[in-house]
């Protein structure tokens, strides 16, 4: 299938563009399945979706990268969003830049979130040159972890989520970090 969209880099598989008023309904949808979002403290709302969507163009437009849309190149389908965000929530390692994803279920276990969180770490680091790169995840969240593993971050210890700090089974997270020379870290 011919690719129609413009993305701004791509893996083998996946391509990463900026958002569009299409992907509200797909990401809504994501964002409401209970399997996707079983390490949040909810589901989002279609509302907050929104924002999420308006925050991440801004940022991009502000800053050069964001959570990225991800399409699946063989086909053109959105699978969700694989990228880069910067966090200001108040902790030791804050203000900082860190890589998420979040994938439809469809897409899980076929090394989607490896292969994209790989690439964006190449983004970061060659295009963008940022020399440290974070992930977080609530330590029950084994699959994020094993992905921060796949793609070389290093775990620097655990840590309280202030944002989480409520909910009981999510608020003790694992910090990862990746710099650019890990030589000089």
């Amino acid at each position: 299938m011919a690719n129609y969209k413009s993305y701004l880099f791509t893996s083998a598989r996946l391509g990463f563009r900026n958002w569009s008023a299409t992907d509200l309904e797909e990401l809504a949808a994501i964002n409401a399945d209970q399997a996707v979002m079983e390490f949040f403290p909810r589901l989002a709302t279609k509302e907050e979706t929104a924002n999420f969507i308006q925050r991440m163009e801004k940022q991009w437009a502000d800053k050069g990268y964001c959570y990225f849309a991800v399409d699946q190149l063989e086909n053109n389908e959105f699978i969700g969003f694989i990228g880069l965000s910067e966090q200001t929530f108040e902790a030791p390692f804050t203000p900082c830049i860190d890589i998420g994803w979040r994938l439809r279920k469809t897409a899980w276990n076929q090394g989607f979130a490896t292969e994209g969180a790989a690439r964006c770490l190449e983004f970061a680091f060659q295009d963008l040159n940022l020399q440290k790169i974070v992930a977080v995840a609530p330590k029950i969240n084994v699959r994020s972890e094993q992905v921060m593993k796949k793609i070389g971050m290093k775990k620097l210890g655990e840590f309280e989520h202030p944002l989480l700090r409520d909910c009981e089974r999510l608020k003790d997270c694992v910090l990862y970090e990746k710099t650019k020379n890990p030589a000089r870290a």
